[in-house]
């Protein structure tokens, strides 16, 4: 078995729809098997899914038992040479695999890989490529520094932005929403601590694997990460689990700065709490409506598919002003990239599927990143609309 796949999916089953749709492809051609270990969803995702992916080994948990334990539960079946774990709100070009597992082939040394995320808007996810978090590095995150320097290696190590992300760099952290791992680096560093139930793990596991001598890489190969926004940045819950999963990292490995960090990181979660309540305070404590902002809507499909494109827009954005036609009957997807001023009067593009490769959504969301503009992607079969707004 060259390539066992891995998803942990809990309530988005359509996001996890799309995802194994890309995977399908992605892997033929290939001998893979493909996990997705339910958390107990409560949307109906196996019922849903199992039946479009009877190729696809589901393991339902009676409850949610974490990131790091449902993946050390497919892990230990698993039987590839390679792993890939993978969130189930991610998008695979079809050819990504293949590259990464040649990759691996050629570089024994490797005991994993990153790879170039970008969000629905196409912009580049700094969590790609990042450094272990030690004291020094995650005081300069923590209090703002790798962001005041961004091209220091001594400040910005966290995410490493002073690196060209469309260029292959050897790199410490990989980001747990895409880990393609070499499956003897996983027997040699073990599996993910389950002390850590979301965050932080993905940062152990790649910590162990350099200790036992291997060396992880980023790859410049694109894969949309829709981000699980179910997690905003600016929630105190999320601050509390981040940070409390670095704590249990610095106790693990740094045992005796442990009480400075534990007192910095908790300084940090009271300031970022305070923060947010002098924002919430600043809105008076009353509830302003907003300005419903219209929106601009360019399908790239074919003909014969525009109305039930367009009919999902409008359910999923009633503020749409006007809805366009870019009609790959007649006119290719490059065209309408070399059209970069064109584009940018349209606040939504939405691509269908099968009428475009994944290939080529990934290099237009790439090449036209705009944070203004968000990328959605119908599925013609279920006749759903896969968009951020509904994360």
């Amino acid at each position: 078995m060259k390539l066992s796949v891995i998803i942990v999916n809990y309530n988005v089953k359509y996001f996890l729809e799309q995802c194994l749709l890309s995977v399908r492809m992605a892997v033929a051609g290939i001998e893979a098997e493909v996990f997705v270990v339910d958390n107990h969803s409560t949307d109906g995702s196996v019922d849903y899914l199992r039946p479009k992916f009877p190729e696809v080994i589901f393991i339902e948990n009676p409850g949610n038992r974490g990131f790091a334990v449902a993946n050390n539960q497919a892990i230990r079946q698993c039987r590839g040479e390679y792993v890939l774990l993978l969130n189930p709100d991610t998008i695979l070009g079809e050819e990504s695999i293949r590259t990464l597992c040649f990759f691996l082939d050629e570089h024994p040394g490797a005991g994993g890989i990153g790879v170039k995320m970008i969000d629905g808007h196409g912009i580049f996810l700094p969590e790609s490529k990042r450094s272990f978090p030690s004291p020094w590095v995650s005081f300069c995150k923590i209090f703002g520094l790798s962001k005041l320097f961004p091209a220091s290696g001594y400040f910005a190590r966290y995410s490493l932005p002073y690196l060209n992300p469309n260029k292959q760099h050897q790199v410490e952290v990989l980001a747990g929403a895409f880990m393609m791992l070499r499956h003897e680096a996983l027997d040699k560093a073990g599996l993910f601590d389950e002390a850590f139930f979301m965050y932080g793990e993905d940062i152990d596991l790649s910590y162990r694997l350099v200790l036992n001598g291997y060396t992880n890489y980023y790859i410049p190969e694109r894969v949309l990460h829709y981000k699980g926004e179910s997690t905003k940045r600016d929630e105190i819950r999320f601050v509390r689990n981040f940070y409390g999963a670095m704590l249990i990292f610095y106790k693990k490995y740094y045992p005796r700065s442990g009480w400075l960090m534990s007192f910095l990181i908790r300084l940090a979660i009271g300031l970022r709490a305070f923060a947010a309540t002098l924002s919430r305070s600043a809105g008076g404590g009353k509830a302003r409506k907003r300005k419903i902002k219209k929106r601009r809507l360019l399908v790239l499909c074919r003909e014969k598919h525009f109305e039930s494109v367009k009919a999902a827009s409008v359910k999923c954005m009633p503020e749409l002003e006007f809805v366009n036609l870019w009609d790959l009957d007649t006119e290719r997807v490059m065209d309408a990239i070399c059209r970069r001023n064109q584009m940018k009067a349209f606040t939504d593009i939405a691509f269908c599927y099968p009428d475009l490769r994944f290939e080529q959504m990934l290099l237009f969301m790439d090449t036209m990143v705009n944070k203004k503009t968000t990328y959605h992607i119908y599925n013609k079969e279920s006749g759903q609309l896969v968009s951020p707004k509904k994360l």
